[in-house]
């Protein structure tokens, strides 16, 4: 076995990709690629508020497991498809969580109400989303070795896109409060449009980064990106219109 990255070491590393004090920054994490750290999941969260400060906040989408009823407070995290990074979120003593099947967040420090509240049932990654508000206060995007597919400010983007005839989708969902939920969105499973190369989301990602919107950098034995929410929104919708426009997609 390798050595464990230490937290003094995770914090440098942080820093020199430009993360610091008063930032507000959403996580996507693979702790698998980003190594062995001492002190585990709860660690690098640790150090996260820490490297942002009191005057930070963090962000993390949480999805649910599938099979039992939803409860925003209790349901535990999908880590198989969100990681334990989540999980271990979900449950600090200062996460505030908001209250939606299909759209559940987390947020620690002092734009965390802000941020979570309010959720719209439908349509729920367009305005008046999490998301918008993510980019409305200029805040950040953290990828810790997570796959290129993995930005979920895409789909605020897909609702800001001029691409006529966008799909959308109606889900069921199960809650312990009042059972059977249906919710209403843009299709955030195969995408609003036909793409002649299949999934579009990883594209947008790759092509924003070669195109020098992101800070790059190694955070413990992983690849990292930080970018501002604000450019890599603008960045999709735009190129969302030049690919995807004139498209349709048939199921």
């Amino acid at each position: 076995m390798g050595l464990r990255l230490s937290t003094r070491q995770l914090a440098a590393d942080l820093q020199t990709l430009g993360v610091s004090h008063h930032q507000v920054v959403m996580i996507h994490a693979s702790m698998r690629k980003l190594g062995p750290v001492e002190g585990g999941a709860e660690a690098v969260l640790e150090t996260l508020l820490d490297v942002v400060g009191a005057n930070g906040t963090l962000l993390m989408v949480l999805s649910a497991v599938d099979g039992e009823p939803f409860d925003a407070a209790t349901t535990p995290v999908d880590i198989a498809e969100m990681g334990v990074l989540a999980e271990v979120f979900r449950k600090h003593s200062k996460a505030k969580v908001n209250d939606h099947a299909a759209d559940r967040f987390a947020a620690i420090g002092p734009l965390a109400e802000q941020l979570l509240h309010p959720s719209p049932l439908h349509h729920y990654h367009g305005p008046g989303s999490v998301l918008e508000r993510l980019v409305q206060v200029e805040g950040k995007v953290l990828r810790l070795g997570a796959n290129v597919d993995t930005v979920t400010l895409t789909h605020y983007a897909e609702y800001l896109a001029n691409i006529p005839h966008k799909i959308t989708a109606k889900r069921r969902y199960v809650r312990a409060d009042v059972g059977e939920q249906w919710i209403e969105s843009l299709d955030d499973s195969d995408g609003i449009a036909m793409w002649a190369h299949g999934d579009y989301f990883p594209q947008i990602f790759v092509d924003f980064v070669k195109a020098g919107g992101a800070n790059v950098g190694l955070v413990g034995n992983c690849t990292a990106e930080l970018l501002s929410a604000r450019d890599f929104v603008d960045f999709a919708v735009r190129w969302m219109e030049q690919n995807l426009a004139g498209q349709n997609r048939t199921d």
